[in-house]
């Protein structure tokens, strides 16, 4: 087992060889291509030949690009091994490149030397192509080489298992961990196995950390001790408070920014919205005040952000004498309770257009968890008493929609693994916010807004 070991350690060098040599086939290949959009773009722009003038812009955009190109990360382990990151990362530095071209232009004065439009029909040609051959490389590595190109290096001692796929896996049968330190020839033995891993995971007994600590950082490699503690607590980093270690256990609400862009989009539709739909809105309410007199409004305590309760806004669509304010009752789809425009709203989804006052408010988002009622339960429990989890949905505002909605997690939840659907798919949500997330998740919302467990 050692012998096989010690093998596959002296072909690490030989990976991170053959890592260099890919990297600079691509950034050659970026080179080619960028030429190749320039010569392209000029002759569909300016119908020019020979081309010289976009030989010319392309000789000075190039060592811009490939300068920003590598400061972005652009030729990395992590460009090898996600597609999506390798692409956008080409994208944001195209971007960089057009903005500095477009300032030294600017500053030179030279705009009757540059074209502005063939440059950008150039780089734009220059994404594709690079995207292209991005995607063909990534397809072609993971046939050859596995789901990652890092070296990483997976050591059992005792620890719980774990898998982490395209590591190689050593166990502690293999070498003797303890005392090594004290034994040169011990931890010239260790050393040998993990040399030239771009990662070592530890999976090891308590008492055996800090001695793997030790040697992880002393061997000059990326060492990771796997801790059941920082699992329980889900750590998410390490702070320093007063020169002793803490676990980050939280990283609070998004950045400002994120923010602000977040609530920009919600103010940008919610307002035309309301203005648009406020026929609607009157008629329904109309009719709810028509069937039976009661009030138009059904108001109820939800959980917000920061675990916070606010009274969120919905049109009534059950008979006032049996309301169920606590939620404890899901709806069934011959509920009794049910009122005959109560049937229709509740079907449509119109029964939930008045939370754009609460979204107009602050008091939610268009896109985020959608907030339950406090006495809602998953078959015999109560929401929170299912996972463990279920209040990391509130470090966000709660959504008029989200990814759980979309993806068909509606109605009643008549089993705990109803929930688990829905709690998965807006934990997801959460670690994964963007803003374009937020638009695509609206988008989707109109193909669901009629939906067979909308009752």
């Amino acid at each position: 087992m050692y012998l096989e070991n010690m093998k596959t350690a002296m072909a690490r060098p030989v990976m991170e060889s053959k890592r260099v040599q890919i990297y600079l086939a691509m950034l050659l290949t970026d080179a080619v291509i960028l030429f190749g959009s320039f010569v392209l773009s000029g002759g569909i722009y300016r119908n020019e030949w020979p081309l010289q003038f976009a030989v010319a812009m392309a000789w000075a955009v190039l060592p811009i690009f490939i300068v920003i190109a590598v400061y972005q990360r652009c030729y990395s382990i992590r460009a090898l091994d996600e597609v999506r990151f390798a692409i956008g990362q080409v994208a944001l530095a195209l971007v960089i490149t057009a903005m500095l071209c477009t300032v030294m232009i600017f500053y030179a004065k030279a705009a009757t030397d540059f074209s502005r439009v063939m440059l950008s029909l150039a780089l734009v040609l220059t994404f594709l192509g690079i995207g292209v051959s991005r995607t063909v490389m990534r397809a072609i590595l993971r046939k050859r080489y596995g789901p990652t190109m890092s070296s990483i290096l997976l050591v059992l001692d005792g620890g719980p298992q774990v898998d982490v796929p395209g590591a190689e896996v050593v166990k502690t049968n293999a070498f003797d961990i303890a005392g090594a330190r004290a034994d040169p020839r011990a931890l010239d033995k260790i050393g040998r196995l993990i040399r030239g891993a771009d990662r070592v995971v530890v999976s090891c007994k308590t008492e055996a950390r800090a001695e793997w600590a030790t040697l992880l950082r002393s061997a000059g490699v990326r060492g990771e001790v796997l801790s059941p503690v920082v699992q329980e607590l889900g750590a998410i980093a390490i702070g320093r408070v007063d020169g002793n270690a803490s676990l980050v256990v939280s990283s609070g609400p998004l950045a400002l920014h994120a923010r602000l862009f977040k609530r920009a989009l919600d103010l940008v539709i919610t307002v035309p919205a309301l203005l648009l739909l406020s026929p609607i809105l009157l008629l329904v309410a109309l009719l709810i005040k028509l069937e039976d007199g009661g009030p138009v409004f059904f108001v109820q305590p939800r959980m917000g952000q920061h675990n916070c309760l606010f009274k969120m806004l919905k049109f009534r669509s059950m008979r006032v004498d049996k309301g169920d304010h606590e939620g404890a009752r899901s709806t069934s789809r011959s509920d009794d309770r049910i009122t005959k425009i109560g049937r229709f709203i509740r079907k449509t989804s119109i029964d939930e257009l008045p939370q754009l006052i609460n979204v107009l408010r602050s008091e939610m988002s268009l896109v985020g968890p959608r907030p339950h009622a406090l006495g809602s339960h998953a078959g015999d429990k109560l929401f929170w008493e299912v996972d463990s989890e279920y209040w990391q949905r509130h470090s966000l505002k709660p959504g008029l929609t989200g990814l759980a909605q979309v993806r068909g997690h509606r109605g009643a939840t008549e089993t705990e693994s109803h929930l688990v659907d829905r709690l998965g798919a807006d934990l997801e949500y959460i670690r994964n916010w963007s803003l374009w997330g937020d638009i695509k998740i609206l988008f989707a919302t109109v193909r669901v807004v009629v939906h067979p467990n909308a009752y």
